[in-house]
């Protein structure tokens, strides 16, 4: 019967499902790699060209402002049309800005080469979201652990940089390409096991009609709230995993080693957050898991910044936590509120969650200089507040039933695979 048929195949596909949010997910871990090497070559900079605090986060704001102004721009275009093939090109092109970065003396150049850089990330992002809500038929879990990817890719760039630039120094910045080459070809086989089980279920044309005839409207104003909220959140974990290494170092007195230790603290409380904030979303709806994990955030940021000594760990750790907890439920609470939109809605909350807090990251340097870094890290504990009070009276949308669950292109014809 039909029934029994549609559960058979949703049966079927699942395993293959799950493989590919895995390889999808490593994929993500092999991108944000590099967007977690920026801030950890900062340290490197300042001590093999005596960059200035601005001079540094110079550096931030070039990956930074390019990798924000492009991914609406690349979220519109693959909304128009699906374009699988950016997956494997902007990982090539992001790890190659980065592999390039620490070779020769000129800042300009520098500027350039980690500017390609966010622009590969740009790329990769809003398709990429697009692609894994296909894959995971809009579940939360699923996304929080394709989510979990780029958090592990963060969490693993600092002690990636640290081994290839610590001992080699930055003329050895070619090696950090081998991550690109690894994701580039994962990502191949994510692809075609997402395209068979497009291909597998194409024959329910009715059904996908009325899924289609059911997507709820566009909630405009609070997708706008959303990102205001996501803005304010970017811009406090930027500024952390930006300045967080030179802290620590002068918090605790036990220099660069304690900067790179709290970097991969920042961004593996980040992949713990992600985790348990899908696990939240099953019991609680998203605007509210959201809205508590950054009210607590506050007084976890402010731990980071105020507390002395080897303490402050533990609130990176809590802080990272308490930001990463919204990190895959905004990307699907964007979605649901842009349903016909799903790439720029991934775009854009994917994407400006790690990087539009660059652009305030001279910012924050310039006062740094100025004042002392403690001083300069001080507003970053409003800015969950702000996240807070943009969250506040949001609605919890009705899952969407559009883009994300019915047959969505993820090749070019030409390209399909044969169904099984």
């Amino acid at each position: 019967m039909p029934t029994n048929t549609s559960q058979n195949l949703r049966t079927s596909t699942r395993p293959p499902r799950n493989r590919a949010i895995t390889l999808l997910a490593v994929g993500h871990a092999c991108v944000d790699v590099y967007q977690g090497a920026v801030a950890a070559l900062v340290p490197f900079f300042v001590a093999e060209r005596a960059y200035t605090y601005a001079a540094a986060s110079g550096i931030v704001l070039a990956a930074s402002l390019l990798s924000s102004v492009a991914q609406p721009l690349f979220g519109a275009l693959t909304d128009r049309k699906p374009l699988p093939w950016l997956l494997p090109a902007s990982t090539l092109v992001g790890g190659l800005g980065i592999a390039l970065s620490g070779l020769g003396d000129s800042y300009a150049l520098t500027l350039l080469f980690v500017a390609v850089s966010g622009i590969g990330v740009a790329a990769y992002h809003p398709e990429s979201a697009r692609i894994a809500r296909v894959a995971s038929r809009g579940g939360h879990t699923a996304m929080s652990w394709f989510s979990l990817g780029g958090n592990l890719g963060f969490a693993f760039s600092p002690a990636l940089v640290a081994l290839v630039v610590g001992f080699g120094g930055l003329t050895m910045s070619p090696l950090l390409l081998l991550p690109a080459l690894a994701g580039s070809v994962l990502c191949l086989p994510a692809l075609r096991i997402v395209q068979r089980g497009q291909d597998a279920t194409s024959g329910a044309g009715a059904a996908h009609r009325t899924q289609a005839a059911l997507t709820p409207a566009a909630d405009r104003r609070s997708f706008l709230r959303l990102t205001l909220g996501v803005i304010c959140r970017s811009v406090v974990f930027i500024g952390l995993s930006t300045f967080i290494s030179f802290h620590m170092a002068q918090s605790t007195g036990w220099g660069p080693t304690a900067g790179t230790a709290a970097l991969v603290v920042l961004y593996l409380g980040g992949a713990v957050g992600t985790v348990l904030g899908g696990r939240l979303a099953e019991r609680w709806d998203r605007v509210t898991v959201v809205r508590r994990s950054y009210l607590l955030t506050v007084l976890a940021v402010a731990g980071v910044v105020l507390v002395p000594g080897p303490l402050g760990y533990l609130f990176v750790a809590l802080a990272s936590a308490g930001l990463y907890v919204p990190f895959s439920l905004q990307v699907t609470l964007a979605q649901d509120y842009l349903p016909h939109r799903v790439g720029t809605a991934g775009g854009i909350t994917l994407g400006l969650t790690v990087s539009v807090g660059g652009i305030a990251a001279p910012a924050i340097g310039l006062l740094a200089d100025a004042t002392s870094l403690r001083t300069a890290l001080i507003p970053l504990i409003a800015m969950p507040a702000l996240s807070w009070l943009a969250f506040r009276g949001l609605p919890e949308p009705a899952a969407a039933i559009g883009p994300a669950r019915r047959t969505i292109p993820v090749a070019p014809p030409s390209e399909k695979a044969e169904s099984p």
